[in-house]
């Protein structure tokens, strides 16, 4: 029988066993904690209430989220993975050669069957909605297949279980620091821990280069993700909440800890935004995903025209991508930063 044939047996039956059963550790905001950093195998890592036994370095990892593959690519671990899924938006340039070497297993989330077909020895994911349950799988039936896991800390850290993944409140503002954590998490797991420490000091810089560059007090941001009748803008604490804190400026939607509630236009104009943050994404899933259907929106609503931002074409135009906590927050910082600098908003 094949190792494919068996671990596709072997998940049904999992499956069977599981379906009723949630792993609530495998939505826990406890912090990530590397338990061993000697690059001695097996390696165990506590993660999102989980831990991670490694026995060796992966040689067929999956990562089933963008974030995470721009992780892994980052660490040049393109010869190690055999599968990507979940895509947002085009891969970062500069990791566009690489990206093109790994097998692409669906631009959306994959069924168990195809992830499983890869034959992978681990799989990475940046949201519990992916890793978990409802998702791709749940991290314990991967576990029984003798598959390890690893979700994103940014998915866990100040969420409670409800929450992970849903837009849902966070309990404590997302800090940077829980991307790198996840990029040291990583490197740990593929045992190429001084790539990862390097990685962190590059992003690191840029941070802090792009976050000094501009004080914005006093200007205040709307970040509008998708949807045209009931639009998801980004609440207080998530990845925006990082961008606008580097900047100094506010959130008009700051009181609200959900990750990205749906509220009204009419709510948007009582805030007034000095600017306005749009996300130009890649799909066509709802109306005002595309940068020119937002604005062509915004300049023709009676109720968002007459607005001073609208009026003004204050537009800072990010991916997507760049609005969820990974390394492309990083990218989202330097695009907001670049954006007020060349306005009077910003000292």
């Amino acid at each position: 029988m094949s190792i494919r044939t068996s671990l596709s047996l072997a998940v049904l039956a999992a499956a069977l066993v599981l379906s009723s059963c949630s792993s609530a550790s495998s939505t826990s905001s406890t912090e990530t904690d590397v338990s061993e950093r000697t690059g001695s195998f097996p390696l165990t890592i506590s993660n999102c209430g989980v831990d991670v036994v490694v026995d060796a370095p992966p040689q067929r990892a999956v990562s089933l989220n963008q974030g995470s593959t721009e992780i892994l690519l980052s660490l040049g671990l393109a010869d190690r993975m055999v599968g990507t899924a979940t895509w947002t938006d085009p891969v970062r340039d500069n990791l566009a050669s690489d990206n093109a070497k790994v097998p692409r297993l669906a631009d959306n989330k994959p069924s168990l069957e195809v992830v499983l077909d890869a034959e992978p020895d681990f799989v990475s994911a940046s949201f519990g909605g992916t890793l978990g349950p409802g998702g791709v799988a749940e991290r314990s039936q991967l576990e029984q297949l003798g598959v390890p896991s690893y979700l994103s800390p940014t998915d866990c850290n100040g969420k409670t279980d409800e929450s992970v993944n849903s837009d849902g409140a966070r309990t404590s503002p997302l800090e940077i620091g829980s991307v790198y954590q996840e990029i040291r998490d990583l490197a740990a797991i593929f045992d190429v821990r001084d790539r990862g420490e390097q990685f962190i000091g590059e992003l690191q810089n840029r941070f802090e280069k792009a976050s000094s560059a501009v004080e914005a007090s006093g200007t205040s941001l709307v970040y509008w993700f998708a949807d045209t009748a009931t639009p998801y803008m980004a609440g207080c604490c998530g990845s925006s909440g990082i961008i606008t804190d580097s900047v100094g400026a506010e959130n008009i939607y700051s009181d609200t800890t959900d990750e990205w509630p749906q509220v009204s236009w009419e709510s948007v104009a009582d805030r007034n935004p000095t600017a306005f943050v749009l996300a130009d994404l890649s799909r066509r899933t709802l109306a005002g995903d595309a940068l020119e259907s937002k604005i062509e929106f915004l300049e023709n609503n009676p109720v968002t025209q007459r607005l001073q931002a609208v009026v003004d074409k204050r537009y800072i135009v990010v991916n997507g991508a760049d609005l969820n906590p990974s390394i492309r927050t990083i990218d989202g910082v330097e695009k907001v930063a670049a954006a007020l600098q060349g306005w009077d908003t910003a000292n």
